[in-house]
């Protein structure tokens, strides 16, 4: 079976509506993808406003939020549609919506973006809300990526996507995945305090020098004490660890530097705890999301690495970006086909489950 499916990803970092176009064929069991059409979409000053503001509006604004949100994902699209001449060629949509809470000690995850409206600009099947299911069994809802990897990239033990929160997935027999910690979300914070949307290649943290005491009070956050499954909210790193940076007082430059650190150490200690110490066969860690191109953070990391056999492995710049996109499109399909999109042992939920809802926008 062939599907032509449209993936939809909106990350914390806020860089950007990323979507992705593609192929998926299954025979037999096993998954094969073409990645047809990329595009990121920059959200404009007052989107990005209105994004951020979200988690504090009054209810019904924050429902308007929601559907003129969908809207303007499928204005999205249709500008994708026409730039790429993809007229009658999209079977489905899966779009992950953009995460304004996520509390699973409660059982509950918000990602606006009304997948009824998102439909009717589009006129395709829309599968939304992906997390919800999931938390409903008990699970974190979170990262929803890992069966994806499991089916569409062979070859590699460790996955790691570094965007606004880092997570990493263990491959094999049984899957682990957890969120590790809040990654460019803080470091973009720390770059706009010098008029800049992003630290490019690191080159502002490696002028900077480690704050030791600012990193021991990070390192020692008790999220990272916690044993997996886990997963993060936004707000530890928006409203915990990049007000304890900027309220220390000390230079951008020493900040960046202190908080890459602190980013390379937690991903390091994830990927040594989910590695065999005994075992003699090298393991590759694949790596996307946009900090797998921050080049100072990636050197902090490998040094980090050193003392394991634990190889860093970058692919193209294609899927650096737009893995999570594709992803999403694939979720998207195996709920089309009625499959599970989400793994126990990744959340800690009571079973594997559907997750997603489906709107069907097609005429009848």
């Amino acid at each position: 079976m062939v599907y032509h499916a449209l993936g939809l990803m909106s990350g914390s970092s806020l860089d950007g509506l990323d979507l992705v176009f593609a192929h998926f064929h299954e025979q037999g069991g096993q998954w094969t993808y073409e990645i047809e059409k990329t595009a990121c979409y920059p959200y404009t000053d007052a989107w990005e406003g209105r994004l951020k503001a979200a988690p504090m509006l009054p209810a019904r604004d924050y429902c308007q939020l929601h559907v003129d949100y969908g809207h303007y994902l499928g204005q999205a699209i249709n500008r994708f549609i026409e730039e790429n001449n993809l007229h009658y060629k999209i079977g489905l949509i899966g779009s992950h919506g953009h995460t304004v809470f996520h509390s699973p000690a409660s059982g509950m995850t918000a990602q606006i973006g009304d997948g009824a409206a998102l439909a009717a600009e589009t006129g395709l099947p829309v599968i939304s809300d992906l997390r919800s299911m999931d938390l409903a069994y008990g699970g974190q809802g979170a990262p929803l990526v890992p069966l994806g990897e499991h089916c569409l990239f062979t070859g590699h033990s460790l996955f790691l996507n570094i965007g606004g929160i880092a997570n990493i997935t263990k491959g094999g027999d049984q899957y682990i995945a957890f969120d590790i910690c809040p990654a460019n979300r803080v470091l973009n914070l720390l770059a706009n305090e010098r008029g800049k949307p992003f630290d490019e290649n690191g080159a502002m943290a490696a002028k900077g020098s480690v704050i030791p005491d600012l990193l021991h009070q990070l390192n020692e956050h008790p999220y990272y004490k916690q044993s997996f499954p886990k997963s993060l909210a936004n707000e530890l790193g928006t409203d915990e660890h990049f007000p304890l940076l900027i309220n220390s007082g000390y230079a951008i430059e020493d900040l960046l530097a202190t908080y890459t650190r602190h980013v390379s150490e937690q991903i390091a200690a994830s990927a040594r705890s989910l590695v065999n110490s005994e075992s003699d066969v090298q393991q590759k860690m694949f790596v996307t999301g946009g900090g797998a191109l921050n080049q100072h953070l990636i050197e902090s990391l490998v040094q980090q690495l050193q003392s394991s056999d634990i190889e860093v492995v970058i692919p193209d710049v294609q899927l650096v970006h737009y893995k999570e996109a594709l992803i999403m499109a694939f979720l998207g399909v195996l709920r089309w086909r009625q499959e599970y999109t989400v793994l126990a042992t990744v959340t800690g939920a009571r079973r594997a489950s559907i997750g997603g809802a489906l709107w069907n926008g097609q005429e009848a």
